[in-house]
């Protein structure tokens, strides 16, 4: 079980500050975002946390080699970790302090209002977790579709993804043991173990999130990957043995 404790290398470059703000609003906010070589998309996905309303920024980066560092650093406070979504995610939530953590793939973006969505959420104290709906920022009726579908899945199944901004009350994360180190699936399991230990969430308001990887591996190869995986893990297969489905 993964510590919750920051133990990770840091950038040595200055940490920026957060856009002005007036007050720190209650609770806080910090969002979390595990990148490997995305230097094409961490400075927009930076921009979104902060335009959310997020009070601190954390990029967990896992050894990219292109210049996902050097972007990040000039936006954000910049942690080293392990390479590996869960490993990343649970280094970024060691490095803040604030009582609310957000989880952002770097490919997409939190709705402008996000910051005010979760403190509404957490007026209810029983609430230890949540998620947003999302959708695809490509056109056309299959994208419409696949994001009906995912607004179901999350509705009716209880399956909730990374891709949705999973959110957690900073105790309810520590108490959770963070993200199990497994090599995918590592967001609908944390949610799963949310979903049992208090009440989760899931907002109307929607992630933007990148279509690249049904645009790279096809359409139906990918949707039919993603089902498959989602159906045997349910079933009882084990990560381990799902990853080469992944695509």
């Amino acid at each position: 079980m993964p510590t919750f404790s920051a133990t990770t290398r840091e950038s040595n470059r200055t940490r920026p500050e957060a856009p002005p703000r007036r007050e720190i609003l209650l609770p806080s906010l910090a969002v979390v975002i595990p990148a490997l070589n995305e230097e094409a998309q961490i400075e927009a996905a930076v921009a979104s946390a902060w335009e959310a309303g997020a009070d601190e920024v954390v990029v967990a980066d896992g050894g990219s080699t292109d210049g996902t560092l050097e972007r990040a650093a000039a936006v954000a406070r910049v942690v080293a970790a392990p390479r590996g979504r869960a490993a990343q995610m649970n280094a970024g939530a060691a490095a803040t302090t604030s009582e609310v953590v957000l989880f952002l793939h770097a490919d997409s973006r939190l709705p402008r209002d996000a910051a005010a969505l979760i403190r509404s959420v957490f007026a209810d104290p029983l609430v230890g977790a949540g998620a947003f709906r999302m959708r695809y920022d490509a056109p056309g009726l299959y994208f419409r579709f696949i994001t009906a579908l995912s607004h179901a899945r999350a509705w009716w199944w209880g399956i909730t993804l990374g891709d949705q901004a999973i959110f957690a009350k900073r105790e309810s994360f520590r108490q959770l043991g963070g993200y199990r180190n497994i090599p995918i699936l590592e967001d609908l399991d944390f949610a799963d173990r949310a979903r049992r230990s208090s009440r989760f969430r899931v907002l109307k308001a929607e992630v933007r999130t990148s279509a690249r990887r049904w645009e790279r591996h096809g359409r139906l190869r990918t949707s039919f990957s993603n089902w498959a995986i989602l159906f045997l893990y349910k079933l009882g297969v084990r990560p381990e043995s799902l990853k080469g489905l992944y695509r």
